[in-house]
C-alpha cells in the first residue's frame, strides 16, 4: 500500500513538473519577439499569447459561451484561481488589475508588468481617486482590461461581494468603452483549483498542475451593460454580480460594497 502511495505520488510530481517545464518553454519562445517589439515601442501581442499558451501547458481546455463584446471593453469577472489569469487573457488579450503586493513577486510580479498589469493598493481609500486615474488610463490604451472586484479568489462555490470604487474609473465610461461581465465555470473542479487559504503561491500551482488529466473551463460572455440604465458604480457591481452568479447557478448576497 504505502509502495502505491509512493508511486502515485511520484506520477503527481512529474505531471506537475512536466507541465512547469512547458510553460517555461512557452516563455523562452515568446519572451524574445516581446521584447524586440518593446523596443520597437509597439503594442506586443505575446503577452496575452504567452499567458494562452500557458494556460494549454498547464492542462487547461477553455470552451467559450456566448459573444465578445467589440472594441475597448472593461471585464469584470469572478474570481477562482490565477489560472482565471492565463485563460481570460488568452482569449480576450486582457490586461488586469490587481494588488499592489503583487509587483515584488519574483517572475510574477515581472511577467505581470509586462502584460500591463494596474497595481492597485485596494486598502488605501484615500488613494481611490488615483487608482480609478489608472485604470481609466489602461483603458484608453486600446488593450481590454479585467476586473475582479470579489478582490480575491473564492472557493468557486459562492460569489464574495463586489467591490465597486474601481469601476467609477468607467462612471462615465469613456468614449468607446464597455462593460461585460464574463464568468469563469471550472465545474466540478472548481473547490480543487480554487487557491483559498494560507496554500503559498508555488505550493498551489504544483498541486494544481499535478492533477490527473485535462482541466476543463467554460468562459461565458454575458450581456454587455447599457450605461444609461445603471444609475452608479454600485448599479454595475450589483448587476454584474447577479449575472455571473446566474450564469455559474451560484448563491449570491445582495451586498456590494464600495470599498477598495
Amino acid at each position: 500500500m504505502a509502495s502505491r502511495s509512493t508511486a502515485r505520488a511520484d506520477g503527481v510530481r512529474l505531471k506537475a513538473l512536466t507541465r512547469l517545464l512547458l510553460v517555461v518553454l512557452v516563455l523562452l519562445i515568446c519572451l524574445p519577439p516581446h521584447l524586440l517589439w518593446r523596443i520597437f515601442t509597439r503594442r506586443s501581442p505575446w503577452g496575452p499569447w504567452f499567458l494562452g499558451w500557458a494556460a494549454k501547458a498547464a492542462g487547461v481546455d477553455v470552451r467559450t459561451v456566448g459573444t465578445r463584446a467589440p472594441g475597448q471593453v472593461l471585464y469584470i469577472s469572478n474570481h477562482v484561481s490565477w489560472l482565471d489569469i492565463l485563460v481570460i487573457a488568452g482569449q480576450t488579450g486582457s490586461a488586469f488589475v490587481a494588488k499592489a503586493d503583487m509587483a515584488p513577486w519574483p517572475l510574477i510580479g515581472w511577467l505581470s508588468t509586462l502584460n500591463n498589469t494596474v497595481f492597485v493598493d485596494r486598502d488605501r481609500r484615500h488613494g481611490a481617486a488615483e487608482q480609478a486615474d489608472a485604470v481609466r488610463a489602461a483603458l484608453l490604451t486600446g488593450q481590454p482590461l479585467t476586473l475582479f472586484p470579489e478582490g480575491t479568489t473564492s472557493d468557486g462555490r459562492v460569489l464574495l461581494p463586489f467591490r465597486s470604487s474601481l469601476i467609477s474609473a468607467v462612471t462615465p465610461p469613456p468614449d468607446g468603452v464597455s462593460i461585460q461581465p464574463i464568468a469563469l465555470d471550472y465545474g466540478q473542479q472548481a473547490a480543487e483549483i480554487a487557491w483559498v487559504g494560507d496554500e503559498s503561491v508555488g505550493a498551489n500551482a504544483l498541486r494544481i498542475m499535478g492533477l490527473p488529466g485535462r482541466m476543463a473551463v467554460t468562459l461565458h460572455y454575458l450581456a454587455p451593460l447599457h450605461h444609461a440604465d445603471f444609475a452608479d458604480r454600485k448599479a454595475i457591481a450589483a448587476h454584474s454580480r447577479d449575472e455571473i452568479g446566474a450564469a455559474l447557478f451560484l448563491p449570491t448576497e445582495r451586498d456590494v460594497t464600495g470599498v477598495g
